[in-house]
């Protein structure tokens, strides 16, 4: 959920931008054209029009850190294309999201922003844009992500044998790092010169940091990863989820500075240490036992509505009627309804953040005031709590998920290759391309 949030807040950097809804007002050119072939797919020159000026608009008070214009545009595009190819093998490998989920999604940006659904649409039309087609696009995100869920599901296995040579080893790396990223890719079957002129150009984008360039700028640049319009930000990741080499040059680096090219798989690659947490030394999570009941937001259940049915069965429950009870009758979770809402024991942050900043503020026997997560309106009640040594547990899922993580990376790269490398593409852009094979993607780490 957060790849398809962070998606979604960029696409929505673009409300905010008087420019942008200044330029939709203006008289629409008579034709349209096609600016790439993508199999039997095309990407009009009106659909890359409206994500380079969503760019643009993200970058409005540093319009300096953005690459030339027809840069921008060759960048923007190759993000549309391995968005088709990725729809398209999604929608014959029958992936599907329910209205639903888009609902749902919706719900989790309007709360992101501090409003209910109709006030997301109100400001999306507001700012003069045509809200079913970003609802489109918010479909778009989480279908590619389930595609990446089921590929990365069918192609990755985690053996007990790894994680126990994992752990025997000592190779854990403790705590979380802030990176920021730069790509310089090479091709597969990338010759010596290729090689040689991607060293150069990655030893050029560094001597320019060391010289004063933003490495922000720099990344929007002249990387080629696919979070280089973010300026190359990784966020806050787990250590272990790193590339090894990634983790291990962090670890003799302080923060703000930024590595020298670092040779990998898929090309040369520069870190800049952003930020640092050391993991605690203790091992005892608190856990939480808990029941709850969930009111949903639908297209025909308004977010007030729930609220209401929510605050409403609170006071049934608050005048005497048993919890457990008026969740069989009323709660729309369908896995715990039926337990009278027993969520049994989870650590705070098993249900979300919103859910471990309500209950770790609840005492044993309370019930919560109504609040709102991604899945609808809830209202808890806090049966117990208790302190638990994980420890072992612990290391084990962090050994076990820094191994799922890495490969999943690996293969879903793997994966965004071979269906470029199958596809028919013609790029009708200045210096664009026809292919029918090899062309380097925006790689992952």
């Amino acid at each position: 959920m957060k790849n398809l949030i962070t998606a979604l807040a960029f696409a929505a950097a673009a409300l905010a931008a008087p420019h942008l809804a200044r330029a939709q007002s203006l008289p629409a050119e008579p034709l349209d054209r096609i600016v790439a072939v993508v199999d039997e797919d095309v990407v009009l020159k009106s659909e890359l029009d409206t994500q380079v000026n969503r760019v643009m608009a993200q970058y409005a008070n540093s319009p300096q850190q953005l690459p030339p214009r027809d840069v921008l545009e060759h960048q923007v595009l190759e993000r549309l294309i391995l968005q088709k190819l990725q729809l398209t093998r999604a929608d014959s490998s029958g992936v599907k999201v329910s209205d639903a989920e888009i609902d749902q999604a919706l719900t989790g940006l309007a709360s992101q922003n501090k409003m209910d659904l109709s006030q997301l649409r109100q400001a999306i039309q507001q700012q003069g844009m045509d809200y079913e087609q970003f609802r489109r696009s918010v479909r778009d995100e989480l279908i590619v992500q389930r595609l990446r869920q089921r590929v990365v599901q069918s192609r990755v296995q985690v053996s007990d044998a790894e994680v126990d040579t994992l752990l025997k080893n000592g190779a854990l790396h403790r705590g979380q790092l802030h990176l920021g990223y730069i790509l310089i890719s090479v091709p597969d079957g990338a010759t010596p010169d290729q090689i040689e002129t991607a060293k150069k150009k990655a030893d050029d984008t560094k001597r320019q940091i060391d010289g004063g360039m933003d490495f922000a700028a720099a990344a929007i640049r002249y990387s080629d990863a696919p979070n280089a319009l973010e300026g190359g930000d990784l966020g806050w990741r787990n250590a272990d989820e790193l590339p090894p080499a990634f983790a291990d040059a962090s670890d003799s680096m302080q923060e703000g500075q930024v590595s020298a090219p670092i040779r990998g798989p898929n090309g040369f690659h520069i870190i800049k240490l952003l930020g640092k947490k050391d993991a605690n030394a203790a091992q005892l999570v608190t856990e939480f036992h808990a029941r709850h009941i969930l009111f949903k937001i639908t297209e025909l259940v308004p977010s007030e509505q729930a609220q209401k049915e929510a605050a409403d069965a609170r006071q049934r429950i608050v005048g005497g009627e048993d919890f457990a009870k008026v969740a069989k009758d009323l709660s729309q979770d369908t896995a715990t309804a039926r337990l009278g809402g027993d969520l049994g024991w989870f650590s705070g942050d098993a249900y979300g953040t919103r859910v471990a900043a309500i209950v770790k503020d609840m005492k044993p026997g309370e019930i919560s005031q109504p609040f709102q997560t991604d899945a609808g309106w809830h209202i808890m009640q806090l049966e117990d709590t208790r302190s638990t040594d994980k420890t072992s547990e612990l290391q084990r899922d962090q050994a076990k998920n820094m191994i799922f993580q890495r490969k999943a990376e690996d293969e879903y790269e793997s994966f965004l290759r071979q269906i470029r490398s199958e596809a028919y593409i013609e790029v009708r852009l200045p210096g664009g391309a026809t292919t029918g094979g090899v062309a380097p993607t925006a790689g992952a780490l």
